[in-house]
């Protein structure tokens, strides 16, 4: 367990080893969630993909070749998943 100091002007500093087990890297969000015992949790804030990160995405992986609707749509599901799209 770590303990944490609180700053005069209510700051604390999470040490190194804690935000590596949470993912965090420097400049990053936490998300806090107040819950009703009076604990809280902590989690790593997961940036979101938007519907445009996707274009161009297929740009210089078909070699020329025309795809298909069915190759597309993998793709485009491919994509999504590496972008934690339907994640929480």
């Amino acid at each position: 367990m770590a303990i944490l100091t609180v700053t005069t002007r209510g700051q604390v500093t999470f040490r190194k080893d804690v935000l590596q087990h949470l993912g965090i890297q420097p400049g990053e969000k936490i998300e806090i969630e107040k819950l009703p015992d009076g604990r809280v949790e902590l989690k790593a804030v997961r940036p979101k993909g938007s519907f445009r990160d996707l274009q161009g995405f297929l740009i210089g992986k078909t070699n020329g070749r025309t795809l298909t609707i069915d190759e597309i749509n993998e793709a485009i599901a491919d994509a999504g998943a590496d972008a934690g799209a339907g994640k929480e």
